[in-house]
């Protein structure tokens, strides 16, 4: 089984809570129908809609920024099915790029609240694309986020949920070059209040020191591997309208 993470954008302009809703309505449901009829054997749905309008920590190095990600595991990545559902995205979408990638799954995901493609995962998803540094190494870049980085980033933030994608190689033609897609899942007041964000009980009587340690070693253990430059933080809501089915009949 393989994973296939789809940036994709939207028509319209980029602050248009009603577009943005319409567009991630059409892609958790028949969006994915005709995706999972395609052949995937799950659709998952990460879009930037009105229950997310408010989170600021936005950050893009695209002209505009992403609208939506739409994760597929399929039986093979290089089958007929991959380039069908490329072009149900390119009809929904304005602009497709697509990265083939290895799931590690550090913090298992909590599953959406009821079932359906308007069945919601509580909270937020904050999907973060990685880039590394000119002149790092590959396998020196991957150790520092996934064997140093990965229990920093759980102890030191609110998060639930955390999924690394270690990016294998782009599947569509001139999509930039990636070093990972991290999925990480905050409750919904970490959207506007950093104490949330970094998980730090605002009643503690050292709340303030509590949040400065942890907001520093967030910071020193980034830098060790590139990764707050060159990035890009997209705010999302969380669907899963197809839950992934894994195995293959035996005849």
């Amino acid at each position: 089984m393989e994973k296939v993470i789809y940036a994709v954008w939207r028509d319209g302009e980029a602050d248009d809570v009603a577009s943005r809703d319409a567009f991630s309505a059409a892609l958790r449901g028949p969006v994915a129908e005709e995706i999972a009829a395609a052949g995937a054997r799950g659709v998952q749905v990460c879009a930037d809609d009105a229950a997310v309008a408010d989170a600021p920590l936005r950050l893009t190095t695209f002209d505009r920024p992403v609208s939506a990600f739409v994760a597929v595991w399929l039986d093979r990545c290089e089958g007929p099915e991959r380039l069908r559902i490329e072009k149900i995205l390119g009809g929904a979408a304005s602009r497709v790029e697509g990265w083939l990638v290895t799931e590690s799954v550090p913090m298992a995901m909590p599953a959406p609240q009821g079932s359906g493609p308007d069945a919601r995962v509580r909270g937020f998803t904050g999907v973060a694309l990685l880039r590394r540094p000119d002149g790092m190494d590959p396998e020196h870049w991957r150790s520092r986020w996934q064997d140093h980085h990965t229990q920093v980033a759980i102890d030191v933030q609110g998060t639930f949920g955390y999924v690394q994608n270690l990016v294998i190689r782009a599947v569509t033609p001139g999509a930039p070059a990636l070093a990972a897609i991290v999925e990480e899942q905050f409750p919904d007041a970490a959207k506007s209040d950093i104490f949330a964000f970094y998980g730090v009980d605002r009643a503690r009587d050292d709340a303030k020191a509590e949040l400065k340690r942890r907001t520093d070693a967030m910071s020193a253990s980034t830098a060790t591997f590139g990764a707050a430059e060159k990035i890009d933080v997209v705010p999302a809501s969380r669907y899963v309208p197809v839950p992934p089915a894994f195995g293959s009949a035996l005849g």
